[in-house]
């Protein structure tokens, strides 16, 4: 009985979530010698997970890594494909200037940019996303525009009507966006509400800017958000086919970034 005391299920169900989101996923067997509970015990540890959208569960397991229905974790896309988002990061920055307000969504690809945001301020930069929002207002000459409405700790970013509504009254020089699946044509996500918030946002800017690294490409999801062509500038990673920046190139202005150091 001890072990479903309610500290000792929280720190075993942060140990589980730690131990997916690392190798990004696991049989149920894995679980039980991880946590060294039943099976029954896990069982529920896995249905809470999934219930708070930290995971997926599949026949026999469970899962971080998005599939065309399920987006990963926000926690997951963090630690994910680091080095092409920074390398995509650095060559966007060569396209922003001081006095432009620019507009991120909740994708981590976007988040890789605001650190290199201190080089070329004074900037206004709106976002849904919190982590961005605690990374911003750490930046001087940055005016910092929060976006609310309803917070999904799936993504750590507000959606919903409300935040809908707030990005329908801006008007911004740049959205720097990145989704979950694109092939050379169409891009993609798992979730409408994402959908609809993305479309939000680029439908309030003057410029368009799509980030993808190559572990998206090319691949589909659930519900269709544009078509490559809507964008103004796409950023693809470093370690993306020739073929499919040709392709790309064939809809619109696509850039494949160098790798950076670190």
């Amino acid at each position: 009985m001890s072990n479903d005391h309610p500290r000792s299920r929280s720190a075993r169900q942060a140990m589980i979530a730690e131990y997916v989101l690392e190798h990004g996923s696991a049989t149920q067997a894995d679980l039980v010698e991880l946590t060294g509970v039943s099976h029954m015990t896990v069982h529920r540890d896995v249905d809470e997970l999934a219930r708070r959208g930290l995971l997926r569960k599949y026949r026999g397991g469970v899962s971080a890594l998005p599939s065309s229905v399920f987006e990963s974790n926000a926690e997951y896309r963090l630690n994910a494909n680091t080095g092409e988002k920074s390398s995509m990061a650095a060559h966007l920055a060569k396209h922003l200037e001081p006095g432009m307000s620019l507009l991120l969504d909740d994708s981590t690809s976007a988040l890789a940019v605001i650190g290199l945001l201190g080089e070329v301020t004074p900037l206004t930069v709106a976002t849904n996303y919190l982590r961005a929002i605690d990374e911003l207002k750490k930046l001087d000459d940055v005016r910092l525009i929060g976006i609310g409405g309803d917070y999904s700790s799936t993504h750590d970013s507000f959606l919903g009507m409300a935040c809908l509504e707030a990005i329908e009254r801006l008007t911004v020089d740049m959205a720097i966006v990145s989704t979950s699946a694109m092939t050379t044509e169409l891009t993609y996500h798992q979730e409408p509400e994402i959908v609809m918030v993305k479309r939000a946002m680029l439908a309030a800017a003057r410029k368009k800017v799509l980030l993808m690294d190559s572990s998206k490409m090319p691949k589909t999801a659930l519900h269709r958000l544009a078509p490559v062509r809507d964008f103004d500038l796409v950023v693809l990673g470093p370690a993306t086919p020739i073929e499919v920046f040709t392709e790309v190139g064939g809809h619109t202005s696509v850039e494949r970034a160098d790798w950076t150091e670190g």
